[in-house]
């Protein structure tokens, strides 16, 4: 209140200028979001004469129904969930302990796997030679190749690595005379005291394994191994609504009238981007406490 008794006329009204943009982008951000929310809660046969814009004028859960049927989706979802988690998991240990090699001073050639590893994220071999790579090792329409390509992460290492130089040489020091050894110092001091920098690139890196779908589409060809953002991108690039809508509108009573009465494939669309999207929704403010001190770390430099 003192602070804002001190502005200016002029600087009131920027203020207000920069806070209603900012207010109005924040709205138009969301609305897509929003909309394709209202769009599941309404009766798809309503939704296709048009109109729904903030609210359902129809409303009904037989959308959510419907998905929540199909089998297929629950598989697509097991896949997702195992592989968002294995490979989070994997890229945080491997990216810390990779970072950690590189942040000690008594590292041999440190300077020059540094290099290499930075040269990585500006030259990579292509798609070609990595879908020959990954056929040559087996990794072909296997649950592995979900996530193991995608392990190391460059960024995440700078990060890591940025934050282990920051901690004080006496830890260090002090757990080598209490007979610590090097494994045992990354393990008992040095993980325990990087909370923020974890949980942070453990949220890039679920967010990044829950949504990736272009590779699965490259590297996967058994259906039952397609996590659920590729179930979600059959539905709406091609006839898979419609298909499911043909199936189950011949299923006698329950499901099938349900379809019958209200299902498009458009609200099945919409509706399977809403469940979709909700797990990684839902994960997001359990660490959005770390989020910001997290990403500052990597850009401190001293």
């Amino acid at each position: 209140m003192v602070r804002y008794r001190k502005l200016t006329l002029e600087d009131r009204l920027i203020d207000a200028i920069v806070y209603t943009a900012l207010f109005v982008l924040s709205l138009l951000s969301l609305y897509p979001f929003w909309n394709a929310f209202v769009l599941s809660l309404n009766s798809g046969a309503d939704t296709s004469l048009g109109g729904i814009t903030v609210w359902p004028r129809v409303f009904t859960v037989d959308n959510y129904n419907v998905v929540l049927s199909d089998p297929r989706f629950f598989k697509a979802l097991g896949i997702s969930v195992a592989r968002t988690v294995c490979g989070t998991v994997a890229a945080i240990f491997f990216t810390a302990l990779l970072a950690y090699g590189l942040s000690r001073k008594d590292t041999i050639g440190r300077n020059y796997y540094m290099l290499a590893a930075v040269f990585t994220m500006y030259f990579h071999g292509g798609l070609i030679p990595t879908y020959l790579w990954l056929r040559e090792l087996g990794l072909f329409n296997n649950f592995w190749v979900l996530f193991v390509p995608w392990i190391i992460s460059v960024w995440n290492m700078i990060v890591f690595r940025t934050f282990f130089q920051g901690l004080p040489d006496g830890l260090e020091e002090s757990a080598r005379i209490d007979g610590c050894s090097t494994y045992g110092l990354f393990f008992r001091i040095v993980v325990p005291l990087s909370g923020p920098v974890i949980a942070t690139l453990s949220l890039f890196q679920a967010v990044f394994f829950w949504n990736e779908w272009f590779a699965s589409g490259i590297y996967i060809n058994e259906a039952t191994l397609l996590p659920v953002q590729n179930y979600l991108m059959n539905m709406i690039n091609s006839n898979s609504a419609q298909e499911m809508i043909s199936q189950l509108s011949g299923v006698p009573g329950g499901v099938g009238d349900m379809v019958t009465r209200t299902i498009t494939p458009k609200s099945l669309q919409m509706t399977a981007l809403m469940v979709v999207s909700l797990p990684i929704i839902i994960v997001y403010p359990f660490v959005q406490k770390f989020f910001v001190k997290g990403v500052m770390i990597g850009s401190l430099k001293e």
